[in-house]
């Protein structure tokens, strides 16, 4: 390792420590979800095929998840292939699929041994046969994990997320299993494909762009949004810590006043 390479590689571990001094361990957000955009453009600002872009990609994803379980986060849901994403050249789309199977493979084993939860949501159906049924032995083999939950996207969007939970709410209405008078706000939720995980507190989108995408809709009307203008490859260890910082340095109301939030803090702490 050259003298540069070694500078920056020590200031990194440096900030990494003055950045976990920053966060606030008693306000962990439960739920983070993470639009990883900018794979492509990575790619194309090196001159090299998009699908290296993706791989590098990977290597985010391993960094991301590692802080997230140190640090405490339960639940982390990253975007990783949406409905409009099917739309892509068939050469790119094979490749992600490669690329998907090739990291559920060699991470089955790893989540199984550092209690981590698989998860996956979406038009799973819709997916390759061989990569569905490699989901579903991902998610049976750590099923008994209670550490942190790992849930991808996979061939999802947002709207076609209500629409499955309104289908099936109409087959039970139409089946007289439920009464029109039940359908309310909770009966949606618990249709939705995260039926049993807690609404996102953060959103995190990277690449500069600034819109959700057709990600988590309905389960975002209450989440903090976070605009990183890196591209998802550079988006590393210190860049999330930044984000959860942010994230803890916000005052999150849910309709009330601040002066509410503040008393309604002043009960909690009594008790």
């Amino acid at each position: 390792m050259n003298k540069e390479a070694s500078t920056i590689e020590k200031k990194s571990r440096t900030d990494n420590s003055d950045l976990i001094q920053q966060i606030d361990f008693s306000a962990i957000p439960k739920h983070v979800a993470i639009i990883m955009d900018g794979n492509g453009r990575w790619a194309r600002a090196r001159s090299i095929p998009r699908i290296q872009g993706h791989r590098a990609g990977v290597k985010a994803v391993d960094e991301v998840v590692t802080c997230a379980m140190e640090i405490g986060i339960k639940v982390l849901t990253l975007y990783a292939f949406s409905m409009e994403n099917w739309q892509r050249p068939k050469e790119e789309i094979r490749a992600l699929m490669y690329l998907l199977k090739e990291y559920i493979i060699k991470k089955i084993t790893v989540m199984k041994q550092k209690n981590i939860r698989f998860m996956a949501i979406g038009r799973i159906e819709e997916l390759p046969r061989d990569i569905q049924s490699l989901l579903k032995q991902a998610e049976d083999e750590t099923r008994q994990n209670d550490g942190l939950i790992l849930n991808l996207a996979l061939s999802y969007g947002g709207r076609t997320e209500i629409v499955d939970a309104v289908r099936s709410i109409l087959k039970d209405l139409s089946g007289e299993r439920i009464r029109i008078d039940q359908v309310d706000e909770a009966l949606i939720s618990s249709r939705l494909y995260t039926a049993e995980l807690p609404d996102p507190d953060i959103m995190i989108r990277t690449s500069g762009e600034q819109r959700i995408s057709n990600f988590l809709p309905w389960q975002s009307v209450y989440t903090e949004l976070y605009f990183s203008p890196i591209w998802w490859p550079d988006f590393r260890r210190t860049e999330f810590l930044e984000a959860i910082i942010n994230f803890q340095k916000r005052e999150r109301r849910f309709g009330l006043t601040g002066e509410q939030i503040k008393t309604n803090k002043g009960k909690e702490d009594a008790f």
